[in-house]
């Protein structure tokens, strides 16, 4: 048969079950878009920029059974994906990215866009793919497509030549794509070896991450059947219910909240899954995991990365962890509900909440009383998304999250403007699911034009920017050792501006007062399929453990002489001014 390369494109990408493609049409893909443009599968979705392209890509993935792919130029388009393509590629969630390339049909140099991408992309991709030929289109595509998604998943890029996609060529009878499943051997010793240690500690503990997140179940019933506190990873959030009354938030040191910190405090031994035990998850590695320190995940390469695990199991987080549980079970009944563990991981989680109402917020909106109001107001299965900043942790500490994949927010390569994107496509990936997204208005700036996308596919979803004029994280990490907020203070902006010129609906939460109020409206909005933009006055001015933490953590690490050198500073600075 004699094919464009446009048309074995669009076959691959329907046969992989493509649902969207996300991007912007130019001169070395119109074909793509052409062909895609007849498709009764796949609906390319345009945005304002690649970037918002590479998060809505990412989010949908994460929010889905589908995987998050984008059609976009060579190049211009590459660099300014690159963000959610790294983003995707740290945080371990498939992605693939069909990219147009140059003229391979031309003795010329220096022809548009011209770039080694594949140089470019490499530490960022788990592979990628140059076409020379027409008939190697579907199965890359295919082959693309098993690599992004097995494994530690990750975005993979392929490149077609312009020329390949114009021009017909003959090619082999196209085949149906047969998802081929990589088998991983459990080691079983080391999963019963793991059950006996859990089984004889006094203390045991689970430390759950992303690639946990679709063994909630069999989570729960370890924790249950050991009586284990249970806390987990930022990108995690989601990966055991907040209203378990084993779950304890969000990290277990000294950046963590209370009810982690103090039911960790004596762990003996601790289960780990899904986690790198990376910076952000570990608090600027300022935890101390026990020497009895079990290890699950689906990569190899992170056991004993940062601290040596006793046991390592390599594996699906499912798959083992269905496993632990039988082995478990075989050493004898499961381990006394211990009431005292469980009061009092409720009795510190209510004394943080009623520190944080305590607060006074000086007629801006407490950040407690905003969440309390939010959580009330949304169902269950409702998607929170939250970009990069003070808001993120905030979000991590007073908002509950109930459900598997109910929370997501950019985390090892922590791009900043990855909410506004990614709350869009969140809704695309779940139409019947109420989605909403919490930005901090320096991250809102970076990528808020991605509105005018959401309103022109009439997406129902609300965008709450937390508005307090500064880049805060940044700036509350400034104020301590140099009393200075260099560059992290914003410019003036009218919220209500981008909504105008977005079509989306506009409200304003200014205070405590406006919260009920506010949320019903914008959800109300939300389910008539109307994008809501959410200026909420917000006070940052009492800090998340998180932030203390940190901050904490890396001075106790300081010499003393540093240690002395910017604390005299800081000091000298708090006088003079």
């Amino acid at each position: 048969m004699k094919k464009t390369g446009a048309w074995l494109v669009r076959y691959a990408l329907e046969q992989i079950g493509v649902k969207h493609t996300f991007g912007i049409p130019g001169v070395h893909n119109t074909e793509i878009y052409d062909e895609l443009n007849t498709s009764e599968l796949i609906r390319p979705i345009l945005v304002t920029h690649e970037g918002g392209a590479a998060f809505m890509a990412d989010a949908f993935s994460r929010t889905s059974d589908d995987i998050g792919t984008l059609l976009i130029v060579p190049a211009a388009g590459v660099t300014q994906a690159a963000s959610g393509i790294g983003e995707a590629f740290l945080d371990g969630i498939p992605m693939l990215i069909i990219c147009g390339g140059i003229r391979t049909d031309s003795d010329k140099k220096y022809q548009l866009h011209e770039v080694d991408q594949h140089a470019l992309l490499a530490p960022i991709t788990k592979k990628t793919y140059k076409i020379e030929a027409h008939e190697q289109i579907i199965p890359a595509i295919y082959e693309a497509y098993q690599i992004a998604t097995s494994g530690e998943p990750g975005p993979v890029f392929i490149e077609v030549p312009v020329n390949l996609q114009l021009f017909p060529a003959e090619v082999p009878e196209p085949q149906p794509f047969v998802a081929m499943a990589k088998e991983v051997d459990l080691d079983h010793d080391a999963i019963q070896q793991a059950a006996q240690k859990l089984y004889a500690a006094k203390s045991p503990g689970l430390f759950l991450g992303w690639g946990c997140v679709d063994a909630t179940g069999q989570s729960v019933n370890i924790a249950e059947f050991l009586n284990a506190p249970v806390s987990t990873t930022l990108q995690g959030l989601s990966s055991f219910p907040a209203n378990n009354p084993l779950h304890t938030g969000m990290s277990f040191g000294q950046a963590a909240v209370p009810a982690a910190e103090n039911a960790f405090k004596n762990c003996d031994c601790m289960l780990a899954v899904g986690t790198r035990f990376g910076e952000i998850a570990t608090g600027s590695f300022g935890v101390k995991p026990p020497k009895d320190l079990i290890h699950i995940d689906i990569n190899p390469e992170v056991f004993s990365a940062n601290y040596p695990a006793a046991i390592s199991i390599e594996g699906d987080a499912g798959e083992v962890l269905a496993e632990l549980l039988k082995s478990l079970q075989s050493l004898g009944k499961p381990k006394a509900d211990d009431s005292k563990l469980k009061s009092a991981i409720k009795k510190d989680k209510m004394a943080y909440l009623q520190e944080w109402l305590r607060h006074d917020s000086k007629g801006r909106v407490n950040p407690a009383n905003f969440f309390i109001e939010l959580r009330r107001q949304l169902e269950d299965d409702a998607i929170v998304v939250a970009d990069d900043g003070n808001h993120t942790f905030l979000t991590a500490e007073l908002m509950p999250i109930h459900t598997p994949r109910g929370f997501i927010s950019p985390t090892d390569f922590n791009c900043m403007g990855y909410c506004t994107p990614g709350v869009t496509a969140a809704k695309l990936a779940n139409p019947d699911k109420q989605v909403v997204g919490i930005i901090g208005d320096g991250a809102f700036l970076m990528t808020c034009m991605e509105t005018l996308t959401a309103s022109s596919l009439g997406t129902g979803a609300v965008y709450f920017v937390f508005n307090d004029g500064e880049l805060s994280q940044i700036s509350q990490a400034q104020e301590i050792p140099y009393n200075r907020k260099t560059c992290s203070v914003l410019p003036e902006m009218k919220i209500s501006g981008v909504a105008d010129a977005t079509g989306c609906e506009f409200i304003c939460i200014s205070d405590d007062s406006d919260c009920a109020k506010g949320i019903h409206q914008a959800l109300a909005y939300a389910a008539q399929n109307k994008p809501v933009i959410v200026d909420v006055k917000i006070d940052y001015s009492k800090r998340t453990r998180f932030t203390k933490g940190i901050v904490k953590t890396n001075l106790e690490r300081f010499t003393l002489g540093n240690k002395a050198r910017f604390v005299g500073r800081a000091l000298l600075r708090k006088v003079t001014g």
